[in-house]
């Protein structure tokens, strides 16, 4: 589905309104949950064999994205819906001193960088949001997790952009409404999650 010309009346109500986003956001959710199934699977178990193997799950992106990364890596470290032990997962876009002066001395495009080369060890997993696929930091710092090691996982657009071609599974949300592949990329890592959170819940001490 693409609904990135979708255009409706700003004479809506607000109920016609969230009624219209919301069925657009289920139709989606719909053709991702028919196109995406295996993908999601297989980002699934490479979270859950990094975590059994002693790896960390890393996480970045941009704006509502970067929200994304934050919260969940507090999913793995407190818990998302079973009693499990906490796992390792940190996002790359916390804290504002770190963000600001990796910026200021080095660059935006180098603001994943820089934690990612102090943290980021062989055999860790990067996953990356990017709704356009076209991120220079993203894109940054998926080269640098190849250089230490750590496997890469990328979540985007229709599209998939560069980071199509650069990460080793990427998921393409069908959609390029900013707003919709967001809320869709939330989704899949709850799907992924509970997967986690499911085997940990079984065997983790």
């Amino acid at each position: 589905m693409n609904d990135a010309h979708d255009c409706r009346p700003d004479d809506l109500s607000a109920a016609e309104r969230a009624e219209d986003r919301l069925r657009r956001l289920a139709s989606v959710a719909i053709d991702a949950a028919e196109r995406l199934g295996v993908d999601v699977g297989a980002y699934a178990e490479r979270a859950a064999s990094t975590l059994e193997a002693g790896g960390r799950l890393l996480f970045c992106g941009n704006g509502g994205s970067a929200a994304t990364a934050e919260h969940m890596a507090t999913e793995y470290v407190v818990r998302f819906r079973r009693e499990r032990r906490p796992l390792p997962a940190i996002a790359l876009t916390a804290g504002s001193a770190l963000l600001t002066a990796a910026a200021n001395d080095f660059g935006y495009d180098q603001v994943f960088v820089r934690p990612l080369r102090a943290f980021g060890r062989s055999g860790d997993l990067l996953v990356v949001h990017s709704t356009s696929g076209r991120s220079p930091n993203c894109l940054a710092a998926v080269r640098v997790a190849h250089e230490l090691g750590a496997h890469t996982v990328a979540l985007t657009g229709t599209d998939g952009g560069e980071l199509a071609g650069l990460a080793e599974l990427t998921i393409r949300v069908p959609s390029e409404e900013t707003a919709t592949i967001q809320e869709i990329h939330l989704a899949i890592e709850h799907a992924v999650a509970d997967h986690v959170d499911a085997h940990f819940a079984r065997g983790s001490s």
